[in-house]
């Protein structure tokens, strides 16, 4: 992408998050945001809290067995609370690179680093997808919600099962490509060059002995995130079912795809007053909890990526320099599928 392209995506990023935000205050009584965010109970948002870092620190230890087998990637814990800070600080999601470059600061191709990336986004989509399929069917959804919770449901499924392909049957792929661009040989040997590195990223799912390891500690992420969203619902003393962690997820994991300015400003309270409306918390109760929910998320997460990231003794510049470095020539054989 471009420049020019980059900015402009920021920019439309930025448009979204102050529309929602705009929105989402229009008419908003803020002495009763104030008074119902102070009115916290600390015990159990410290719970969150906690319960959201382990979150984070079970998903570094799922990020190791997706690496190829025989790799010994270090430091991920830290790798990802720097990546998530750069998410948070940075536009375009920059963070997701950072984290890849700080782990292959440890040994780690950069590019076999960055397709286990693309691997973890695959599995977190099929979570959410089925955990809004089951919320279709315990919940009544709204119907001006269906088509799009529909749509995504079904781009999600289409997404997987090109995940399983190529995981797979590299080979096929391959074989694909050749056949319907080998009129376009620029375009055939950059689609080569990602699916080679894709194939090497996937080596790690497709080992026999990775598969229990990833598929409970994947249960484990979201029961966790889980049970923090169900802390934060009670520090902000609201008594909800279970099921509302769950939709609050959902809703959350859906509204992070779209286009939003750093730290998912405005995207994150959207996503959980809609969510919340399922279960008729009134729109101010809604949008008081979806701050406290962002805040108990948004600054732990960085302060202490920030501290790791001192300890690494990496800057961010640094590592957009390394990242620009890590770029292969185009048509390099090591990025081949041939």
């Amino acid at each position: 992408m471009t420049t020019r392209g980059r900015l402009v995506k920021a920019l439309a990023g930025i448009a979204v998050s102050l529309a929602l935000l705009a929105y989402l205050f229009e008419s908003v009584d803020l002495h009763e945001v104030g008074r119902n965010l102070a009115d916290t109970r600390w015990d159990f948002l410290t719970a969150s809290i906690a319960l959201n870092l382990l979150s984070v620190w079970l998903r570094a230890w799922r990020w190791r067995y997706l690496f190829p087998p025989g790799a010994q990637p270090t430091h991920l814990f830290r790798a990802l609370m720097i990546g998530y800070m750069g998410n948070n600080l940075l536009p375009l999601r920059a963070g997701e690179i950072v984290r890849v470059y700080v782990a292959a600061r440890r040994g780690q191709r950069f590019w076999t680093a960055l397709a286990t990336v693309v691997v973890e986004r695959a599995l977190d989509g099929l979570s959410v997808g089925l955990i809004a399929i089951a919320l279709f069917a315990v919940i009544p959804i709204p119907h001006r919600l269906r088509w799009p919770a529909a749509l995504f449901l079904a781009a999600d499924l289409a997404a997987m099962l090109l995940i399983g392909v190529l995981t797979f049957a590299p080979a096929q792929c391959a074989a694909v490509i050749r056949a319907l661009f080998r009129r376009a040989p620029a375009l055939e040997q950059r689609l080569m060059d990602v699916l080679g590195t894709l194939r090497e990223g996937f080596r790690g799912v497709r080992a026999g002995h990775h598969a229990i390891p990833i598929a409970l500690s994947s249960a484990g992420i979201w029961l966790l995130l889980a049970a923090a969203v169900w802390s934060a619902l009670a520090a902000a003393r609201l008594s909800l079912p279970l099921a509302a962690s769950w939709a609050v997820l959902a809703f959350v994991g859906l509204g992070v795809s779209l286009p939003s300015s750093p730290g998912f400003v405005g995207v994150v309270q959207a996503a959980t007053v809609l969510a919340l409306a399922l279960f008729h918390v009134p729109h101010t109760t809604a949008l008081s909890f979806s701050l406290l929910l962002h805040a108990s998320q948004f600054f732990p997460i960085t302060i202490i990526g920030l501290a790791f990231l001192l300890v690494e003794h990496v800057s961010l510049s640094e590592a957009k320099r390394g990242v620009v470095g890590a770029m292969p020539v185009p048509g390099s054989p090591t990025q081949s599928a041939r």
